[in-house]
């Protein structure tokens, strides 16, 4: 007899679709109520597609690449906490295995950091300098599945403060390249002056984006250029800064300062139109499991709940080409036992993750 799950709802399809109910028949969704004898498993409860962490990094820690046990157990933590659809900005671990394993989140990758040499977290990403930036871009748009991660600033010793880290030009020619290739390109930045360069590249994305101001702000919205703020990590930028603070003075005020007008910077670009996902950053400095968090940070930068759960699921959905809960799809979903658009600190509660049409959780 056949196996059925029985979704009685509400499913929430989209901002403002709302179904009773639905039901998973060959690990595929489906609105009509299935004919014939089947074993029926009811899972009730507010139904959402999988989340989505459009900022996380399985494969890697703290000190670069991870053996496949921890990657595996990256990956499970996000599945538990109903992340099943990541956008991986970036890790050197080659996570293809990952694909052919039915109980982990699918992973959109972006191959590896590419960074200048000694400008980012040691063995993190391909360092290089700026006349070997686009082959290497080249190389990574082949690798990745769609995306580029490039590094746009970091600290810059002689100058003791952040500062970009691509010729304007070098990099206008790279983000040319990966698109060339098929790609989109998002990149990490911290800073102001380094979102300037971006925005004249082309780029498509920005990772923190924290640097905004109103003259970015504008270029950002008119050009349709997306950002993940990554608010869960920003908060540890007092921490990040603090053994800086005798040594490079100005680049610990630098970093204090973004952090502590980072709400009203995602705002505003919030109201001026910029599209806004949600990202964790998890894997290196941070566990995984946090895209909840996530999404309540978004809330206090005024976005509405429904807001900020569109941040997470049917938004970052369409953004990174992957369906939703739709007719004949794949069924990665998560349920809660509250409407989530009452109150997102729900999801940091699934009372069930389905993955590929399988209860993995509840």
């Amino acid at each position: 007899m056949a196996q059925v799950l029985h979704l009685t709802g509400p499913v929430l399809v989209g901002r403002e679709e709302v179904r009773p109910q639905a039901w998973v028949v060959g690990g595929r969704i489906t609105y009509d109520r299935p004919a014939g004898e089947h074993e029926v498993t009811r899972v009730d409860g507010w139904v959402l597609p999988g989340l989505v962490d459009a900022h996380c990094h399985v494969g890697l820690d703290a000190h670069g690449a991870v053996d496949r046990e921890t990657a595996e157990a990256q990956a499970l933590g996000d599945r538990d906490a109903g992340t099943l659809l990541i956008r991986d900005a970036g890790s050197p671990s080659d996570t293809r295995w990952v694909d052919e394993r039915a109980d982990l989140p699918r992973i959109v990758r972006a191959g590896r950091h590419i960074a200048r040499t000694r400008r980012y977290i040691r063995d993190y990403a391909w360092e290089v300098e700026p006349e070997d930036l686009v082959e290497r871009v080249r190389t990574e748009a082949r690798a990745g599945d769609g995306w580029v991660k490039l590094v746009g600033d970091w600290i810059d010793r002689d100058a003791g403060d952040l500062t970009p880290c691509w010729p304007a030009d070098v990099l206008a020619e790279a983000v040319a390249a990966a698109h060339e290739e098929g790609a989109r390109v998002t990149a990490h930045c911290f800073g102001e002056e380094s979102l300037v360069d971006l925005a004249a590249a082309g780029t498509d994305c920005v990772e923190h984006a924290v640097g905004l101001v109103p003259d970015t702000i504008e270029a950002f919205a008119r050009q349709g250029i997306a950002i993940v703020p990554t608010l869960v990590n920003i908060d540890t930028f007092p921490a990040i800064a603090e053994p800086a603070k005798e040594k490079f003075p100005g680049y610990h005020a630098h970093m204090l300062d973004l952090h502590a007008r980072r709400y009203d910077t995602i705002a505003a670009a919030r109201d001026a139109g910029i599209a806004v996902y949600v990202g964790t950053d998890a894997g290196g400095s941070l566990p995984h499991g946090l895209v909840g968090q996530e999404v309540e940070r978004l809330t206090r930068c005024g976005f509405s709940a429904l807001e900020a759960l569109d941040a997470a699921t049917w938004g970052a959905r369409a953004w990174l080409g992957r369906p939703g809960i739709e007719e004949g799809e794949e069924a990665d979903l998560v349920v809660y036992a509250a409407d989530p658009r009452e109150g997102v600190g729900v999801l940091a509660h699934p009372t069930a993750v389905v993955l590929r049409g399988a209860v993995v959780r509840g």
